[in-house]
Formats: structure tokens, sequence, C-alpha cells
């Protein structure tokens, strides 16, 4: 059974100005989404899901599904604050959307395969999606708590335009993650990648260091666990109260690691990660994207 790709488009840009999803960067207008859904049907998924708010559905249908249906069967899920398991109820004040992994649970009617998570405004490149793919497809028919993410190499995810946060992964012998702990104002200084540790000091760290960027493996069980997981984290007063709480992916992960419930392979990538974080890293998504055309890696018509 081929893959199935999840794409979470239910937060729609907030620090970068405008719908950074729909925003055209390629030779012919294409979106880093484009990119993204181009390389996952070369590696051999065979569906995508996209979650969305409701309130965008027709804006999405015209511009972006009608896109992709001639070449993989596409279904929308969507992702709203007042959808809360029985018993629980979204404060009146709250706004802000529950989280990526809240976001993934609206994939739980539509999935019954291996699938991969990802953000639809990150690019992250040709071989992350092969080296994936190949996870997805090789594990056997009803396997279960067997998941993976790919690592990017932090060097290759760093932005010319100012510094990041990323997730930090440890990882054991077996290459399984054992922590994701992320580290704030990561840049390139001297030549070497370095972030503010806890004691507020520079601590350099190779550039081969894997991070997260929220490519994520999972089979339909991680659906259950995060249902039951969720109404944990809504138990807690602390995060009803916090209108800003939220339930991400990495927190689900981080428990399930921690229980020994599941383990979570890391896969080594040599794709560049780049997205538009800050509005001056536009342009150098442009020129980068289109020496990957000048270089042959895509077409310079994707759809």
């Amino acid at each position: 059974m081929k893959p199935t790709l999840f794409l979470l488009a239910a937060g729609m840009g907030s620090r970068y100005g405008g719908l950074k999803q729909l925003d055209g960067l390629g030779p012919n207008g294409e979106t880093i989404m484009d990119y993204s859904i181009y390389d996952a049907i070369n590696a051999g998924f065979g569906k995508l899901v996209f979650v969305i708010r409701k309130d965008f559905e027709q804006d999405f249908r015209e511009k972006i599904i009608s896109k992709y249906e001639g070449h993989i069967p596409c279904e929308l899920v969507f992702q709203s604050i007042d959808d809360l398991p029985e018993g629980f109820t979204c404060p009146a004040d709250r706004t802000k959307p529950w989280g990526t992994n809240h976001a993934v649970m609206m994939g739980a009617d539509v999935i019954n395969e291996p699938f991969a998570v990802i953000n639809c405004d990150d690019f992250y490149g040709r071989d992350s999606f092969q080296v994936m793919g190949k996870f997805l497809s090789a594990l056997p028919e009803n396997s279960k708590n067997v998941y993976s993410m790919v690592g990017f190499r932090v060097g290759n995810t760093l932005s010319e335009s100012g510094t990041v946060s990323r997730g930090i992964c440890s990882t054991d012998a077996n290459n399984l993650l054992t922590s994701v702990v992320e580290r704030t104002k990561i840049q390139r200084l001297d030549g070497e990648v370095k972030y503010i540790d806890d004691n507020g000091e520079w601590t350099a760290t190779p550039d081969t260091t894997p991070v997260s960027m929220n490519f994520w493996g999972f089979t339909p069980d991680y659906f259950a666990y995060s249902e039951e997981f969720f109404k944990t984290f809504l138990s807690d007063p602390k995060n009803m109260e916090n209108l800003k709480s939220e339930f991400f992916i990495p927190l689900m992960v981080d428990k399930l690691i921690n229980d020994g419930t599941a383990t979570v392979e890391v896969l080594d990538t040599t794709s560049k990660w780049f997205g538009v974080t800050y509005p001056e890293d536009r342009q150098s998504v442009v020129d980068k994207i289109q020496a990957l055309v000048d270089a042959g890696e895509y077409p310079a018509k994707l759809f």
C-alpha cells in the first residue's frame, strides 16, 4: 500500500505577511508546496490529505486542489478549535488553533495506511521524500509503533536573514530518537553552527547534527494515542487557561518514546531545507529554486 502525505495547511502564515503557502516562488509561480507534492509523487506516495480551516475551503479547492487532481488523489480535512473530545469545551476567548498534533488528529477518518506529515511552507528537498517514502513503503502490513522522522543536518537549515529556532535531536546507537530539544538563536558564527544554551552561553554543534523540521512518519495507530493523550493535555488546567497552549507533535512523540511505546528512527537526508522564515528570505528561496531547476532537479513547470 502506498503511503499518504498529510500536509499541515491550517495555520496559514503568521510571521511572514500574507498566505505564504500560496506565494509563487518557482519560475512559473510554483509554491513551495508544489515542489513537496511533486517530490512525494516521485517518491511513491499515493494520496494527499490537506488539513485546512473550513473557511478557506473554496479558495483552497480552486487554487490548490485543482492543480493536483489529475496527478494524485486528494482529500481535505478541517481543523477547528471546537473539535475537542467528548466532555471538553473550548474556552470562549480562545482563537488560536490547538497545535500541530491536533491538526494531525483530523486525518484519523481518512488515513488507514502509513503516512508522512509535513509543513506546507517548508522546502524539504527531493532526497528527504525519497528516504521517508522508502521507510514507510517498507513497513510490514498493519505495522504499529515504528515511526520515523527526517533528520536534517543543522548546517543545511540556516537562514541568511537571521537566527532560527530548531529542534536539536539526540539519538541512540541504533539511530532511534531519544529527545528533541528546542534551541533558539541558531546561526553560523566564525564558520561554526552555534546556539544559545540553557545558561545563555554560545555553544557550537557539528554541521551534521540532526534537527527536526516537522517531517514525521507514522502509522494509523498514532491517531488513537493522540486522542488519548490530548484528553490528558486538556485535563491539565494550565493548558485550558493558557489561550495559546498547543498540542505539538514533538510533545506526543516525546511521550511515546519515554513510555517505551514507540520508536522513532531518525532518517538522515542530504537535502537542504529552506523556507521563508523572514520576508527577506523570499528572494533567496526564489534563487535557490531557480538553481535547482537550472541543475535539472526539477522541470521548469511541475504540473
